[in-house]
């Protein structure tokens, strides 16, 4: 090969420091697979503009990246108050609902409204309530009609509009609000290759998302976001429903004891490649980098665990959307995985079930590819052989070639695929020539390098499945 085959993808987010041309065609060049869209912080008419554009540079680039929109998902927040709360520590403080604008009572004691009327009903006395991303630190007293009151146990200040974090408790929030709902529409209008639902809870939120993408014409893809304890208590049943998952550790650290965040995604990495769904590891990845040219050690060292337990992807959040350094985040990303993954390991993984005869012949084709230290072609039109190619984590290169467009993009989310878009030919040898001739002129390989080809093919009139040891031309 005359170029580094990386088998892990980078997801960058969009925003105010990574919209122009110029620094999204230096992404693009840089090595970025994905490009998410945070619905939380972005409006209808910005989405579609920045997603032409993106596509722009692709086609000026000749280099082409998917589209991840982050759709914001149920959230309990406070609302409006005249100016901050400065909190003190054993203050007595109280969440409402349907009062207005935050202030003080005839008691003397300060208050906020929340956006969610189930709160009071919810929670119980001596649950926990969490501010401001855990900054800010409460134990509930008492709880009155749609009044919840709390000792303050870690001050802080509260502004308008601060997230709300439940420890433990189980909340009856839809799974797509009126927002989602209309935010996805644009999605599916755009082509959007892959959904992330925030705050995914069990099942049948991931359910209720595909019954709206299918009611809606759309065959995009859903990830889930695990943020809470729910999510970790029902991780496989998630993972099985929805078609990724992504370790939002940004909130799962406030919903779960930090110390436990390690062990969850090791087990969420893992289950995720036993049940062949991609995984990714999002959240203060590079977080130095928004103001520093450099990563910290122990940053380089948290991306690096990240690869070598085998995650699909890894993402940037705030480093590409207001960070000043976002191309040398991407590079940075690539420099580790490269690095990382020039470690030596198993030929391939052993914990994945393989019960069909189609999946025993994708583990030989495996073992044989790197035996012979050869690439592996796999043609595709559902993306199931590739997906489960890219489970099984071989030591070698697989490209996949598909002629679905949607399904193209949705490969670039795997580990260790390579894909090409391509027209197949009714005649299988012509296309597996033109698959030869792209990889040749991608310069991914050169005349008589061996590849394992997993196609389709003639034995008189029976179409069968054939794993065949070819040779470039």
């Amino acid at each position: 090969m005359h170029k580094p085959f990386q088998k892990t993808k980078v997801i960058f987010t969009v925003g105010p420091a990574t919209q122009d041309e110029e620094t999204l065609k230096a992404l693009i060049l840089a090595g970025a697979d994905i490009c998410r869209i945070n619905m939380a912080h972005a409006d209808h008419s910005w989405t579609r503009e920045i997603i032409a554009r993106v596509r722009k540079v692709c086609h000026e680039t000749g280099r082409h990246i998917a589209f991840m929109m982050d759709v914001k998902g149920p959230e309990i927040r406070t609302g409006d108050v005249p100016e901050t709360f400065a909190l003190e520590k054993g203050e007595i403080f109280d969440f409402t609902y349907g009062l207005g604008i935050g202030g003080t009572d005839a008691a003397g004691n300060r208050r906020v409204d929340v956006n969610y009327p189930d709160l009071a009903q919810d929670l119980n006395v001596g649950d926990t309530v969490l501010v401001d991303s855990g900054l800010i630190r409460m134990k509930v007293l008492e709880i009155e009609d749609q009044r919840v009151r709390c000792e303050v146990l870690i001050p802080g200040p509260i502004g308008n509009r601060r997230h709300i974090n439940l420890p433990g408790i189980r909340v009856n929030l839809p799974a797509l609000t009126k927002k989602d709902q209309d935010d996805v529409k644009v999605g599916i209008e755009q082509g959007i290759a892959y959904f992330a639902l925030s705050f995914v809870r069990e099942p049948a939120d991931l359910d209720t998302f595909h019954t709206f993408l299918a009611e809606h014409g759309s065959e995009a893809k859903v990830i889930a976001k695990i943020e809470d304890q729910q999510a970790i208590s029902n991780l496989e049943e998630i993972i099985v429903a929805s078609d990724g998952l992504m370790i939002a550790r940004g909130d799962l650290g406030i919903e779960c004891p930090f110390e436990d965040l390690p062990q969850i995604q090791s087990l969420a990495i893992n289950t995720c490649i036993r049940h062949t769904k991609p995984v990714i590891v999002a959240t203060h990845m590079l977080e130095s980098m928004i103001s520093s040219p450099l990563p910290t050690r122990a940053e380089v060292t948290d991306v690096t665990n990240a690869i070598r337990e085998q995650a699909d992807c890894i993402m940037l959040s705030g480093e590409t959307t207001i960070g000043k350094y976002p191309v040398e985040c991407i590079e940075t990303m690539n420099r580790i995985a490269l690095r990382t993954e020039q470690e030596p390991t198993d030929i391939l993984r052993r914990d994945i079930p393989l019960d069909l005869p189609k999946s025993k012949m994708l583990r030989s084709a495996a073992y044989l590819a790197s035996e012979m230290s050869a690439a592996i072609v796999v043609f595709t039109r559902r993306g199931i052989y590739a997906q489960k190619l890219s489970s099984l984590r071989p030591n070698v290169p697989i490209y996949a070639f598909t002629d679905q467009a949607l399904l193209f993009r949705q490969l670039l989310l795997l580990r260790g695929i390579e894909p090409f878009y391509m027209d197949f030919d009714h005649d299988h040898e012509t296309t597996i020539q033109k698959a030869f001739s792209a990889l040749k002129a991608s310069k991914w390989s050169k005349s008589g390098d061996p590849i394992i080809t997993i196609t389709k093919m003639y034995a008189g009139a029976e179409l069968i499945d054939s794993t065949q040891i070819r040779e470039i031309g």
